[in-house]
């Protein structure tokens, strides 16, 4: 009988977290968040206690990872709508390489040595840091890497930075680009956009033109 309830248990838990994981969201494996990952693995953990353990009744497990499972929803909820909630649970990416420099003080910062810089640069097929304009550490840990432009070396290279997002102006990154909120402003009412609230998403394209996108009223 025993038997049974392992085999009944396995199966159950086995098609239940499979639903979970895509109630969780489409995300590949290598890019989960911290908070993704730790429920991931305490999931993991509950069911292996309930299928190893027959005489453990199995609603105590399903209890613990349906909170896991409210908890990891309800995050993932707040932070479609706040940015300060993104960065607290993914935390921000990180300028490892600029204009072709190392920041070694970044890099401390972010606990990331030259062993694992290399091995991510090999693992993007780059042979000297000669050949890369800009190096991001992103959030799950990846190395995203901009190479330098070998036909205009001359003409520097521009990465996707936000001005504004879910209707909020970065003033850092505006200062970044030596602009200000004031010209950000005046360059949106030149192309009909006066609330910055009703933003979305805006970036500077390489021709310095604005790219804009508006806040969805429906949503």
């Amino acid at each position: 009988m025993e038997l049974y309830t392992v085999i009944f248990r396995t199966l159950f838990i086995y098609f239940l977290i499979m639903v979970i994981f895509r109630m969780m969201g489409k995300r590949e494996m290598g890019k989960l968040s911290i908070i993704d990952f730790v429920v991931s693995i305490m999931i993991a953990e509950l069911a292996v206690i309930s299928i190893e353990d027959p005489t453990i009744p199995m609603l105590n497990s399903l209890v613990s990872i349906f909170v896991l499972l409210s908890i990891q929803l309800i995050l993932a909820l707040i932070s479609l709508k706040s940015r300060r909630m993104r960065e607290i649970v993914d935390g921000k990416p990180s300028l490892i390489i600029k204009e072709g420099q190392v920041d070694e003080h970044e890099m401390k910062k972010q606990r990331y040595n030259f062993d694992d810089l290399l091995t991510q640069l090999r693992e993007n097929n780059i042979r000297s840091l000669n050949e890369v304009e800009f190096g991001i550490l992103e959030t799950t840990g990846k190395l995203s890497i901009i190479k330098k432009d070998e036909e205009s070396e001359n003409t520097p290279i521009q990465m996707i930075m936000p001005l504004i997002l879910d209707g909020k102006i970065l003033e850092d990154n505006l200062e970044k680009m030596d602009k200000t909120s004031f010209w950000l402003r005046q360059e949106l009412k030149k192309v009909g956009f006066k609330e910055i609230k009703n933003i979305s998403f805006c970036t500077l394209n390489e021709d310095g033109t604005l790219y804009v996108d508006e806040l969805n009223s429906k949503k």
